[in-house]
Order: C-alpha cells, then sequence, then structure tokens
C-alpha cells in the first residue's frame, strides 16, 4: 500500500513527536511503500512573516528523523517544496474546489478559536487583575471552593474557555458584546475587560491566519497526498475532516476530467497519552516538552518540575496514579513490575513524588540515550546525510511529474514534455 505523510519543520522533536508519528512511521515503513516529507510550505501558513529559522528546523528535523531509525532504504525522504508539482497541483484542485468546503473545516475555525482564546486568557492573567472582585456566580464559586489545590487561576482559565468557546460559535459570528457582559458578570475589571474584547474584535489578533495560504492550506495537503496517488494517510481523529476533504476534492476531479486519483483511506494512529511538564499537551509553544535531543540532567530537572496528582500535597498524603501525568510517563517507560510497585506504594503514601520522578528520569534517559547518541553522529556529518533527503526529493519529483503529465492531459492544458 502506498502511504503518504508529512511533518512541519518546528525545530528539534520532542516526546509527543515520537510517540505521536514517528513510532507510527517506522512500523509503517516495514510493511507499506511509504513517501515521508518535510512540508516547509506549510510552515508558511501561519508563520509567513519570520522564516529566518526555518533551514535551522529543516536541519533539526532531518537529524531527528533519522536519529530515531527512519530509513531512508525503506521509505522516501524529501523536503516539500523540492517537488514544485506540489504546487501546481494545489492550484489546479484550488480551481474546481468551493470556497464553502474550506470554511466549514474545523480545523481552519479551532485554529482561530485557539489564537482569540489564548489572547484574551493571556491578556487577562497577564495583567494580575484579582479574579475575582464581587461575588461571582453560583458554578464559579462552587467550583473554586472544590478546588483542593487547584489554583484560582486554573480554574478561572478552565471557565474562561468555555465562555469564550459560546461566543467564538454564536451563529453570527464572534459575540463581542456577549463575552464582555459574561466577563463583566464575574466581577472582573469592567476597564481591562473592555480593552481585551475591543484588542480582539478591532486589533491584529488571527490576521495572521486571515490569508489565502491558510484558508487554502487543505488544499495543498490534498495535491500531497495525491499527488503520489496516496492510498492511505496515517492520521489522528483532528486530521479526518481533511482526508475526507482530500478524498472529495479526488473524487470532484475524476468526475470532471478522468479517473486519475484514487480516494486514499485515513489510517487511524494510536497517540500514546503523554502529557507536557505542566499536564497540557506537550508543545513547543507551552514550553514544556521534553526533546529528544535533551542531554541527561536538562531530562532530570524536566522531569523533577512535572505536575503530578494535584490532590496529594505532602507525601503522607495518599496519591492517585490515575490522575498523575508523571504515571501517564511510566506506563510507557518503566517496567510492568516497577510501575506496579510505584502505583501501589503511590496510593499508601510509601513513596513520595520526588522519589517517583527519580526513577521516571532515569528509564527516561535509559529510552532516549540511543537517539542522542545518533543526533551526535549525524551532526559529525551533516552533509552526507542532507544528501539522503536531496536523493530523496529528486525521487519523489521524478514520480509526481509523471502524474502531473496525467493531469494536465485529462483537463487539456499545455503541456512542453
Amino acid at each position: 500500500m502506498k502511504i503518504v505523510s508529512g511533518m512541519r519543520p518546528t525545530g528539534r522533536l520532542h516526546l509527543g513527536h515520537y510517540f505521536g508519528v514517528i513510532k507510527n512511521w517506522l512500523k509503517l515503513e516495514d510493511q507499506h511503500q511509504c513517501y515521508f516529507f518535510i512540508a516547509d510550505w506549510h510552515a508558511l501558513t501561519n508563520k509567513y512573516k519570520d522564516t529566518k529559522n526555518l533551514q535551522e528546523d529543516i536541519k533539526q528535523m532531518i537529524i531527528d528523523w533519522l536519529a530515531c531509525g527512519i530509513n531512508p532504504e525503506k521509505s522516501t525522504l524529501f523536503i516539500q517544496s523540492g517537488v514544485k508539482e506540489h504546487a501546481e497541483l494545489s492550484l489546479l484542485f484550488s480551481m474546481i474546489t468551493p470556497k464553502s468546503w474550506l470554511e466549514l473545516n474545523p480545523s481552519y475555525k479551532d485554529l482561530k478559536f485557539n489564537l482569540y482564546y489564548q489572547y484574551l486568557r493571556d491578556f487577562l492573567l497577564g495583567k494580575q487583575i484579582k479574579i475575582i472582585q464581587t461575588p461571582p456566580p453560583k458554578p464559579f464559586k462552587e467550583a473554586l471552593k472544590e478546588a483542593d489545590g487547584k489554583s484560582k487561576s486554573k480554574i478561572f482559565e478552565e471557565y474562561l474557555r468555555e465562555i469564550f468557546h459560546r461566543a467564538f460559535y454564536s451563529q453570527k459570528g464572534i459575540d463581542f458584546k456577549g463575552l464582555k457582559e459574561t466577563l463583566l458578570k464575574f466581577g472582573l475589571n469592567k476597564k481591562i475587560v473592555e480593552e481585551a474584547v475591543k484588542n480582539l474584535e478591532e486589533g491584529d489578533v488571527g490576521k495572521d491566519i486571515d490569508t489565502l495560504g491558510f484558508l487554502a492550506y487543505p488544499v495543498l495537503q490534498a495535491a500531497d497526498i495525491l499527488i503520489y496517488k496516496a492510498e492511505a494517510v496515517p492520521v489522528g481523529e483532528d486530521q479526518l475532516p481533511h482526508i475526507e476533504l482530500t478524498r472529495e476534492i479526488a473524487r470532484r476531479f475524476n468526475s470532471l476530467y478522468e479517473q486519475i486519483f484514487p480516494e486514499p483511506e485515513a489510517m487511524l494512529t494510536e497517540e500514546a497519552k503523554l502529557p507536557g511538564l505542566d499536564g497540557r499537551k506537550m508543545s513547543k509553544s507551552y514550553n514544556n516538552a521534553i526533546y529528544l535531543s535533551d542531554e541527561e540532567q536538562i531530562v532530570n530537572e524536566k522531569v523533577l518540575s512535572m505536575k503530578t496528582d494535584p490532590q496529594r500535597i505532602r507525601k503522607t498524603d495518599k496519591g492517585n496514579p490515575d490522575v498523575c501525568p508523571v504515571f501517564d510517563y511510566h506506563k510507557i517507560f518503566t517496567d510492568d513490575s516497577t510501575r506496579a510497585d510505584i502505583d501501589k506504594k503511590c496510593r499508601n503514601a510509601e513513596i513520595g513524588c520526588v522519589d517517583c520522578k527519580k526513577i521516571l528520569a532515569k528509564n527516561l534517559n535509559r529510552f532516549l540515550e540511543p537517539i542522542r547518541e545518533k543526533r551526535k553522529e549525524i551532526e559529525k556529518d551533516l552533509d552526507k546525510y542532507y544528501q539522503i533527503f536531496i536523493e530523496g526529493t529528486k525521487k519523489a519529483h521524478l514520480e509526481a511529474s509523471q502524474n502531473m503529465k496525467k493531469v494536465r492531459k485529462a483537463m487539456n492544458l499545455f503541456n512542453i514534455e
């Protein structure tokens, strides 16, 4: 089966990348014909203003892929912008793709939501305003009472996200008036709330993705997949709408012109539950990641800083591994016998969080050490390994150019070849 998958170059990879993508790729390349590419054009969809680190990010991704064991003898490894046919096919697909298909894309709406919400949250909390200035609504007040170790700001964030979700997904677009009125009901400083909402309504927040490139990036993604006539694409559940759009574009092209493209299937991948250091999703932007290239001492320090069971304040308190982010890591990096022992001792307050973390750090470093050593080997002769991607790009270009000839012929376009 022919499989295509890509990653945006964002610099060094972290554990979330490994267990969310790379681990699955290692299995797939043993069983299928795989095309793995560095999606540098996709990196421009919301980072077009600052490209000074793009080449360095590509370099770090090359190093990490190879250090993790992605095998160029089994898979075609290439860089997206080196195969111009991706752009050509994307242009042609854009001619036949209804605008409504793109505007209804949930990923587009969700990213806008996250940008606006993150700004509002950071603005309000960044002003260091008192969370409660007047008696809050009853549900919020009760939640604060039952916090038991969670900070008031964390509870506030949870309610703020719910408020903004309702305002953002209003049928009439963002309900800024309703958002402001609801925030004021929480007793927040009126002047600061009005300033925050005004900045959202009239400022530049979200303008970086109000571009044709960002709106149409699912079309480019469809071209990335179909240019090689891929039969399957490994994705998480959040990417299913993109694969369905790719299938729709393939069907539309085939019905208008000629049966050229297969309708690729989504190959759902299992993602290990591996939160960031603060319990949120592991992300470079959150500064909560453990990187594959982190040295042993850095890993030790990061693990010791990890959040644990919020209910467990003292070592003598009984813990609950089921709600502890650290134990999520033990499920992956610690053997069954040791993990069962930690689980029992934590629940009976026989082991403290520091000792639990030290065991994890040791096991995590054992897992990372071969990757770190391979990275160092690659860095000594990077040109040699970079050449692998140059050759892979040439190979991908050869196949893509042959398929584009068929597309041009089917559409009765000028074809000099």
